[in-house]
């Protein structure tokens, strides 16, 4: 039979699956970029964020705050930097990374495998749409500059949520836009013109992600402001939303716990008008420092 020969009519459900199998042109673009990336991709990952980005990766696991025995997933693992970091707060929990590409699994493993973290650690190809686990699964979980390459963050998040008990905690790091005019304008600076004329001095894959990044979380935050995605953390189940600036707004953390109660009905896709710098159905919880304390 023909590969584009329709799907079989006495199955409706296989076309829905083809579909699915089917990447978004937001996948393949995210499949592309990574593919190149995962030698040298921890060195140069911190040198082009100031070496900013580890010390966010420290943020979120203060935030998770592994303990003894716990089971926890970290999505988008990469070449494992998360990951490690989870193993070596905590010598008796064990991590599951998940990620949709094949190459910087690679990395992860040759990270683990003369370790003797190795034996705690499971590596996973797979996507965080559609995640190969049971519901409450995991006791606690991370993701890692996710959010901008999927295609529907809101649904994202409840399928997330989905694996995570009642009560555990989820945390998640991605780029930020500074809100305050002086870092905001330096940012865009240095993400149009410093980003990709550094990545360039690396390598062509490298060249590539500095030309992508300021216009991929710009558009993101145009699309989602960080309002909206706290509403998606709450649909979907979470509690105590928090957010924390940190480097001026360049970095972003986020932080809850799984609610016991079930996910809210899914509300249309307007974005929430409500500030996160204030009001309640909008903010981070009290005790968050969205105003970029930590810098």
């Amino acid at each position: 039979m023909s590969a584009n020969a329709p799907s079989d009519p006495a199955d409706p459900a296989a076309s829905v699956r083809a579909a699915a199998d089917r990447p978004s042109p937001t996948k393949r673009q995210a499949l592309e970029l990574f593919r190149g990336l995962p030698h040298r991709y921890d060195r140069l990952s911190a040198a082009l964020s100031f070496h900013q980005d580890p010390r966010w990766r420290r943020a979120l696991v203060d935030a998770i705050a592994p303990a003894a025995g716990e089971r926890i997933l970290d999505v988008a693992t990469g070449t494992g930097l998360v990951a490690a970091e989870l193993l070596a707060r905590d010598g008796d929990c064990t991590v599951v990374g998940l990620d949709q590409s094949a190459e910087m699994l690679a990395g992860a493993r040759a990270r683990f495998a003369a370790g003797a973290d190795g034996a705690r650690v499971e590596l996973v190809e797979g996507e965080a749409e559609r995640l190969p686990f049971a519901d409450a699964t995991f006791d606690a979980l991370t993701f890692t500059y996710l959010l901008r390459y999927v295609e529907d963050p809101r649904a994202t998040m409840r399928e997330l949520a989905r694996v995570l008990r009642p009560g555990g905690r989820i945390a998640s790091l991605e780029f930020g836009v500074p809100p305050r005019p002086v870092p905001r304008l330096a940012w865009r600076f240095y993400t149009a013109v410093g980003l990709p004329v550094l990545g360039r001095l690396f390598s062509r894959d490298w060249a590539a992600v500095g030309r992508f990044l300021g216009p991929s979380i710009a558009g993101f935050y145009a699309r989602h402001p960080l309002p909206a995605l706290v509403g998606y953390w709450r649909e979907a189940g979470l509690q105590d939303v928090r957010v924390r600036r940190m480097s001026l707004g360049g970095g972003v953390v986020m932080s809850a716990t799984r609610s016991s109660s079930p996910p809210e009905p899914s509300a249309p896709s307007a974005s929430p008008t409500t500030s996160v710098s204030g009001g309640r159905s909008g903010s981070p919880s009290p005790g968050s420092d969205a105003d970029a304390r930590g810098h």
